[in-house]
Formats: C-alpha cells, structure tokens, sequence
C-alpha cells in the first residue's frame, strides 16, 4: 500500500468524503482535476484535517439511537452538521478578522479571503448532497432539506445580530435579550438540527423528534455559555480579548447588566471603549470581569446542561445513550474550564 493511500485510510471520514466528491469533479466537461484542487481541495483539506470537538455529529448519533436507530447511523450523517457548523467557522472568521482556528492560522489568512469564502460557503451545500446519498424515505429526506435550510436561515439572523450589535451602544435592560436571541437563532439551531437529523434518520415520532431537539437547544444554549464564559474566566483569554475588541454582547454581560445597578454597570461598560481605544489593556478588564462574574456564570450553565438532560431522560427512560451523552456534557464543561 502507498503512502498516500496509508494516509487516506486513516484520514477524518469528513477528507474521506470530500476526495470522493472531488473524484466526481473530475468528470464534468473540459475542467481537470488540478484546477478544483487547487481553488476547492486545498483549502477545504487544510480545514478539515484539523481537530475539533465534534460534538454536534455525536449528538446525531446519539440522537440517532434514542430514535430507535441500531447501531451507529450512516457516515454521512454526523459529517451534515459538522459540516455546516465548519462552514460557519470560515465565514465568522473572515467576517471577525480572527487569526486562528483550530489550531492553526484561519484559513482566509492560509488561503487568502476569496478562495476561504467560497470554501466556507461551499460547506454549506455539500450536506444536501450528502443527506441525498442516504437514501431515506423521501419524506424523511424532505423533512431534513427543510430542516436544514430552516437552520442556515435562523443561523444568518442570529449572526446578523452578532455582527450588527455593539455593547457599548445596547441599553442595559436589553443585553440580555440580545445574547439570548443570538445564541439561540445562531448557536441553538445546530445543535437542534443535530438532533432532529439523527432522530428523523432513525424514524422516531414527531414527539420523540420535538424532546430531542429541546434538549439540543438548551445544550447549544448552555455551551455557549460556557464558551463566552472561558474567555473570561476560563482557558481562553484570547477569546475573551477578542470579544472586547469587537465590542461583542456576551453572555457575562448579560448576567452583569441583569444583576448591577445602572452606575456598576454603566461603570465596566465605559471600559470597554477605553479597550477599544487603547486606552486599557484588556487584560485588566478581564480581570474585572472575573471578580464581577465569580462562579455564578459557570453554575448557571451547569445546572440548564444538566437540567435538559433530565428534563430529556423523563421523556426517553433510561437508556445507555443518555449516560454517553452525559459523559460527553462532562468533558466539554471541562474542555471550557
């Protein structure tokens, strides 16, 4: 076996699928091979290759079984979401000027920003081939078009919001409200999707379906949370720095303009344009944040985690899924620690 081949054999099941699928570029009229590589393959490759928590594809199999699914469900089907979700990542960086992700320069600085745009945008139609090779039901398969069409939409609106809102010029009163909604429409929606694409597969009934799906949502909800949070009073102060930068809504935010008087409030916010411009090193804001923050962030998540899992574990019973899904819950708490 060739060293090449060695490595495909081991390569992420997503690299698998896209040199198949380049394979089949190679076969449309008057267009080698070589030109999609170099504008599509390269940099979809580069992106691919690299690890990241995968969470989104086990909450499809995980979903796929408390469908009533045997076994593992189809390759393609995890890869749907992880897909989405990898697309949505090339887009945010470019759109936030990030530098890394990861573990690695962001691909619109690998690869320059019109070819990691057409990439990112790319992985947003692929998973419609993809979900056509499963061969469903076809009106299962038209249930997860419209599903995932209806995720890409509520995506866009809530990443319109992250774009289009800026803290310092949000009232008090409607922090909150905005982190809610944006991390609803934009994160939420995955992860309901996840759910709904394994359940759907596995022909579980629109009740099961709906249980599931809650419980994605306030998954999504409660793990953005703690994503927010590490960049805070966690693992990632280049997030954190990253946020006060873009003048970015987060959730402490929306917890400290719910529990401070307007002058404590208004005191920590007027600090964010002293960051923005240079007049604060943003660590020292960070700092602040924590002290004002504490705990009380990280034990709100828990508890909304773990309350949807039990608010799900009395609609499905007990099931061995349901202690694989809480031991992935632990480790992701702990990767945002």
């Amino acid at each position: 076996m060739s060293q090449a081949a060695v490595v495909l054999e081991s390569a992420p099941a997503a690299l698998l699928l896209l040199e198949e699928e380049l394979a089949a570029c190679a076969a449309l009229p008057d267009i080698e091979r070589e030109h999609w590589e170099r504008v599509l393959g390269d940099p979809l490759r580069d992106f691919l290759s690299r690890p990241g928590k995968e969470f989104r594809g086990e909450l499809v199999s995980a979903s796929f079984r408390l469908g009533g699914g045997a076994g593992e469900p189809p390759r393609e089907l995890p890869l749907i979401v992880e897909l989405l979700h990898a697309g949505s990542l090339i887009v945010d960086d470019i759109e936030d000027a990030s530098l890394v992700r990861r573990g690695g320069p962001a691909l619109h600085i690998n690869h320059g920003v019109p070819k990691a745009l057409n990439a990112g945008n790319w992985l947003y139609f692929w998973p419609q081939r993809l979900l056509e090779r499963l061969a469903l039901a076809p009106e299962v398969e038209l249930l997860l078009h419209r599903a995932i069409g209806e995720a890409l939409l509520r995506s866009h609106y809530g990443q319109a919001l992250d774009l289009g809102t800026r803290l310092s010029q949000l009232p008090q009163a409607e922090v909150a409200s905005v982190v809610a909604a944006a991390t609803q429409l934009k994160t939420a929606s995955l992860f309901e999707l996840a759910a709904t694409l394994g359940a759907a597969a596995a022909g579980a009934s629109p009740k099961r379906r709906r249980a599931l799906a809650h419980f994605a949502g306030d998954l999504g909800n409660a793990l953005q949370m703690l994503d927010d949070l590490s960049g805070v009073v966690g693992n990632r102060p280049a997030k954190g720095r990253e946020d006060l930068l873009l003048d970015r809504p987060t959730w402490p935010w929306a917890w400290l303009a719910r529990d401070l008087d307007a002058e404590r409030y208004g005191e920590l916010r007027g600090l964010v344009r002293d960051v923005i411009a240079g007049a604060l090193d943003p660590e020292a804001l960070l700092e602040r944040l924590a002290n004002a923050v504490g705990l009380r962030g990280r034990r709100f998540a828990h508890f909304r985690l773990h309350g949807a899992l039990e608010t799900l574990r009395a609609e499905v019973g007990s099931d061995p899924a349901l202690g694989e899904l809480l031991l992935e819950i632990q480790r992701l708490e702990a990767c945002h620690g």
